[in-house]
């Protein structure tokens, strides 16, 4: 195949859609008569020059959802065992993940199904690497102390180098700092918070006989993990924007270079309602006109005399 030469329309187009985290074989399917390799040299040799790179619009936010095989080991009871580390016979692993991005349709599956042992998680490890490497912001329920340290850990246990940073929302740290639900746990919160997708409850295989199941290769029992794994996913982005008003850990227009503000579930439009105080400082608030979330201007509007004199 001849080397391929570039417009400045397809250049423009292959930037849009490697920015909307599209991988390269599925931006191959747009340029059949290029490569994966072609594609990768004429996006990163032309954003050194004056290609047309269309700048990043918004925050690349990532929700995901981890599920891991039990740790195999001896015991000699049932109750209150203690296992030292020569009692262990097979470690834990990545058993499947789901991802998407957020308001994107498409959501991201893998598993160990097709693998000789389930228990190899180093193809599943390479991929959602890859779309961690991409995200400014990580999503999960409970990701922060379970979903993004256990990858860690098979990340590094597998000799691979820490994705890019990124920060992190997790719904049920969100969930306990600002609530007091009976539960903070997805199956609660989607079930009374979310319209659409609740977490799944119902199964032919319930509890440990799911993963008992995928660990003996039945095909039934992965595809009743993906089904689960993938509504674990979109129940916790319906929650992140039912809770998100309440949440203000994150400005999420700093993710963008436009000078006009628009609150985080997308809306531009704000009400004035009062004002907010500090003890050396007044700011004015305003009110999403959708969302109802609060948010506070960064300019204190006392006076430099009014403020000398409160420090007296």
């Amino acid at each position: 195949m001849s080397k391929k030469k570039w417009s400045p329309e397809e250049l423009e187009k292959l930037y849009a859609l490697k920015l909307e985290g599209l991988k390269w074989k599925e931006i191959l399917e747009h340029f059949p008569d290029s490569t994966e390799n072609g594609l990768r040299k004429a996006f990163y040799n032309n954003m050194k020059s004056e290609a047309p790179v269309k700048e990043k619009k918004a925050a690349k936010v990532l929700i995901l959802d981890i599920e891991t095989t039990p740790i195999v080991s001896f015991t000699w009871g049932l109750f209150d065992q203690n296992v030292a580390l020569n009692q262990i016979i097979e470690d834990w692993s990545i058993l499947s993940w789901a991802a998407k991005w957020m308001d994107s349709d498409k959501v991201f599956y893998s598993d160990t199904r097709k693998e000789k042992n389930p228990r190899n998680d180093k193809k599943l490890l390479k991929e959602i690497w890859n779309l961690i490497d991409e995200a400014d912001i990580v999503v999960g329920q409970n990701s922060t102390s379970f979903d993004v340290k256990k990858l860690n850990a098979r990340f590094i246990l597998n000799g691979m180098k820490p994705p890019s940073s990124f920060r992190q929302i997790d719904t049920m740290r969100v969930a306990k700092s600002k609530f007091k639900f009976t539960s903070n746990k997805l199956e609660y919160m989607s079930k009374n918070l979310c319209e659409e997708h609740v977490k799944l409850t119902e199964r032919k295989f319930n509890g440990f006989d799911l993963w008992k199941a995928c660990l003996n290769k039945n095909q039934e029992a992965f595809r009743e993990l993906e089904a689960y794994n993938v509504e674990d996913v979109l129940a916790t982005e319906e929650l992140l924007k039912t809770l998100m008003p309440w949440d203000k850990s994150i400005n999420f227009n700093v993710y963008h270079d436009e000078h006009t503000n628009s609150c985080t579930c997308g809306n531009d439009k704000f009400k004035k309602k009062g004002f907010v105080y500090s003890n050396l400082a007044k700011y004015e608030r305003f009110i999403c006109t959708k969302c109802g979330k609060e948010h506070v201007s960064r300019e204190n509007l006392l006076t430099k005399e009014k403020r000398k004199s409160l420090r007296k």
